[in-house]
Parts: structure tokens; C-alpha cells; sequence
């Protein structure tokens, strides 16, 4: 299987290279267009902010080749920034258009009294479908590392595969046709991460 992590110049890449390398899942960087090509499933492990990085995609020329995999419901893992680029806008860049895969929008948790933002460490992703096989081995719920001030409201919530309580409960990540995408980061979650990064991608690798 040749897996591809998408390097546009920005995000948190030989974290994620080492916790794919060490699931058993050794990948190469997706840097120019034609890398597609070739391209079993794609990794997008984006950090920064919503507009920058979809500034970043297209003057790499990365992002034409990147709604043209998803509409073509190709393999995709999408983590934090490469899960909340999957929806229309965020309110972290009024007037950005993001993938638009799905309906929805990017918000921010709103200022309370004694919360902290953004987000940041250790907490519990409760499956909507623990059945479902990225979480296999993992029970009703798990605890992942979290690190963002924004997260997707999917309009849909029969796209929802778990949910995280911070303030407010939030959509922590998505299921659909051949494409997992997660708010937390698998990278940095342990033991428990890496289990998430092998199933995901048995299920989204190709079928002989």
C-alpha cells in the first residue's frame, strides 16, 4: 500500500511519520501534484489556522488534486485542520471557503469563566458506533489528545462517529465513504493512538 501524508509546508509531519512508521504503516510525503498519482490513502495531519493552510494548499498547487481525491471518495484520514477543512467555512477565517465535502461550519468555543482555550490534553472521544471497525479494540470510549480552539458542526449527524465534551458537546470526528477524520491526534495519544492509526488504516486500505 503506498500511503501519502500531505506536506503543503506546514503541520506537525515527522510526528505523524514516526506514529504511522511505528503502527506499521511507513508513509512519504505528498509535496507536488502529481504524487497522487500513485496514491493509495491519504494522510492529512494539518495544524495552523484554517485560511493559512488553505492559502498554503493552493500555492502548492496541492489543492485541486486534493478536493479531486475526496470527491472521487478515494481513502483519506484527516486529522484536526485535515478534518475541520472538510466542511465550508470557519468562523476562524470569515469569507475562506474550505473542501465543502460536507455541509457545516468551523466554530470556536465560546469564552466561560475558568475554560481554557484552546482545548489542550487529555480527554474522551465516546463512540457513536464503537462497532464500527476504526475503533475496534477500543470499547465504548477512549481518551485522546486534544489540542485546538476551533471544531467542525457537521450538519449532518449521521456523519458523527464520536463526541467530546469541552464546555459544549462537539463533533470529535467523523465517518463516511472510505474517509475517517479526527479533531485529537493519534500521533501524540500513546498506545491508544497508534491502535486507532492501525485500524483506520486496515479499514481504508484497498481491498485485493
Amino acid at each position: 500500500m503506498f500511503l501519502g501524508v500531505l506536506d503543503y509546508g506546514a503541520g506537525n509531519l515527522r510526528s505523524v511519520l514516526n506514529a504511522l512508521s511505528t503502527a506499521g504503516y511507513p508513509a512519504t510525503l505528498i509535496t507536488k501534484p502529481q504524487d497522487f498519482d500513485e496514491l493509495d490513502v491519504l494522510v492529512f495531519p494539518g495544524q495552523g489556522a484554517f485560511g493559512d493552510s488553505v492559502r498554503q494548499l493552493k500555492e502548492a498547487a496541492l489543492w485541486e488534486p486534493l478536493k479531486a481525491w475526496l470527491a472521487a471518495k478515494r481513502p483519506y484520514l484527516g486529522i484536526c485542520l485535515g478534518y475541520q477543512l472538510l466542511f465550508e467555512n470557519s468562523e476562524e477565517n470569515p469569507g475562506v471557503e474550505g473542501l465543502s465535502v460536507f455541509r457545516g461550519k468551523v466554530g470556536r468555543f465560546q469564552s466561560q469563566p475558568g475554560l481554557k482555550i484552546p482545548h489542550m490534553g487529555w480527554n474522551t472521544a465516546r463512540f457513536t458506533d464503537a462497532g464500527h471497525p476504526a475503533w475496534a479494540g477500543l470499547g465504548e470510549e477512549a481518551v485522546f489528545y486534544f489540542v485546538h480552539s476551533y471544531f467542525p458542526q457537521p450538519e449532518d449527524d449521521q456523519l458523527v462517529a464520536c463526541r467530546t465534551e469541552y464546555a459544549e458537546d462537539f463533533a470529535s470526528g467523523i465517518t463516511s465513504e472510505n474517509l475517517i477524520a479526527v479533531q485529537f491526534h493519534p500521533e501524540k495519544s500513546q498506545t491508544v493512538g497508534l491502535n486507532l492509526l492501525r485500524n483506520a488504516l486496515a479499514y481504508l486500505a484497498p481491498k485485493s
